[in-house]
């Protein structure tokens, strides 16, 4: 019987390995809302509702990351991915003021930010919250802001370890112009390390270009913020973003 079994786990094993690397083929925008006013309490809906209608109209998989105080309110009323912005590794218990991944799954999160460069944690901390959310069936997104940072993060094997070198974020620089060997050097190094984490690129990201350009270099997708958020029309501005996936 343990070889049928081996042989099953083995199919099994690989038919996720497939869908996870078709899952990344599509282009992965992840907006997060950090706490700007344009996009707390309604307005954070209203924001994730322009998301929802701008997948529907490219070829691209919205995600976006409320405060954790929105999570429920958002996830009840959209079908797109929401992820919170954090979460620590610990589970029930005497943690006031932590956020738990089963807290952010009850509330209807599909996945969390980790490690932000405005929100740091140290390494083991990372793995902890890594295996926090893993338990719960929670994809992660671990940022880093250069090659050994993400060489570091990628053994870990969260889903996506996002790029962002910190002086780039909300600078209007991207990351894809100031820098693009930090992209290259995290697609190659990933690759190395563990082919099945998907790679994103950040900081400074907001135009159509930034979006082609980052793809052109590796990246599976982006992470980005205050280049829709605080944009005048943040509709506009994600639709001129998202061209940069026609072009």
């Amino acid at each position: 019987m343990a070889a049928p079994v081996k042989k099953y786990k083995r199919l099994l094993e690989s038919g996720i390995a497939k869908f996870r690397q078709l899952v990344m083929i599509m282009t992965k925008v992840v907006l997060n809302f950090k706490t700007y006013a344009e996009a707390t309490g309604k307005a954070a809906l209203e924001l994730t509702r322009i998301c929802e209608e701008a997948e529907d109209q490219y070829d691209v998989e919205m995600v976006v990351l409320p405060q954790t105080a929105d999570i429920r309110l958002i996830s009840e009323n959209v079908s797109i991915p929401v992820y919170a912005q954090h979460v620590d590794g610990v589970g029930f218990g005497g943690y006031t003021g932590h956020v738990t991944a089963a807290s952010i799954k009850a509330a209807g999160a599909s996945g969390t930010l980790i490690n932000h460069s405005e929100r740091r944690l140290k390494l083991a901390e990372i793995e902890a919250s890594i295996s926090a959310c893993r338990a719960e069936g929670l994809s992660t997104i671990v940022c880093t802001n250069n090659i050994a940072t993400t060489k570091a993060a990628a053994a870990l094997k969260p889903d996506y370890v996002a790029v962002e070198p910190p002086e780039l974020i909300g600078s209007g620089i991207p990351v894809s112009k100031a820098d693009p060997g930090v992209v290259t050097g995290s697609v190659e190094a990933v690759k190395k390390i563990e082919p099945e984490v998907g790679v994103l690129c950040g900081a400074g990201i907001s135009r159509g270009e930034d979006l082609k350009s980052a793809l052109e270099l590796g990246s599976v997708g982006v992470l980005l913020a205050s280049g829709i958020i605080k944009a005048k029309d943040q509709k506009k501005a994600l639709e001129d973003l998202l061209s940069g996936i026609q072009g």
